[in-house]
């Protein structure tokens, strides 16, 4: 996606802020960021407007939860049309199971991230996606057995001149 605003300073410390926790008030988030309500206000509309801020979610404990499973998973599919990419990936995303979908060059087709309960669910997962269907080719998965970082923070670029 390209971007048709201008990111400055003031946009990049309120991201910093959001990434770290966006659950604050607009109150607590402008004052961390160093401007007005009203301004922090503002600009985190116009920057979800412009595409900027996706969407705003809760990271949740999968353990506490009772999906306590993390696969990593590489998908390579027979035939790479771009209609059968497009409806393994429909499928992938739809699922459930499936917290992250990437479509990949250079190896597999696609890696996926799967969080579930337990290897019943993960096998259960692995029927509806992989064994049902008669594209995929391979199938190569890695249990996580210690989580050491989970987000989806990116680095943000240095700060311009600030601005209003």
């Amino acid at each position: 996606m390209t971007l048709s605003i201008t990111v400055d300073a003031i946009d990049l410390r309120l991201l910093a802020e959001l990434q770290q926790d966006a659950a604050r008030s607009n109150q607590a988030l402008s004052e961390a960021a160093h401007v007005s309500p009203a301004t922090g206000l503002r600009r985190i509309r116009r920057l979800a407007e412009a595409g900027v801020i996706e969407r705003t979610i809760a990271v949740l404990s999968p353990e506490a939860l009772g999906h306590g499973l993390t696969a990593i998973v590489e998908v390579t599919l027979d035939t790479q049309s771009a209609e059968r990419l497009a409806a393994f990936e429909a499928r992938a995303v739809a699922d459930a199971g499936v917290q992250q979908c990437y479509r990949t060059n250079g190896g597999p087709d696609f890696v996926l991230i799967a969080q579930v309960a337990d290897m019943p669910a993960y096998q259960a997962l692995a029927r509806r996606l992989f064994t049902d269907d008669a594209n995929v080719r391979n199938v190569r998965c890695f249990f996580s057995v210690h989580r050491a970082k989970a987000g989806l923070a990116i680095t943000l670029p240095a700060p311009g001149p600030a601005g209003d």
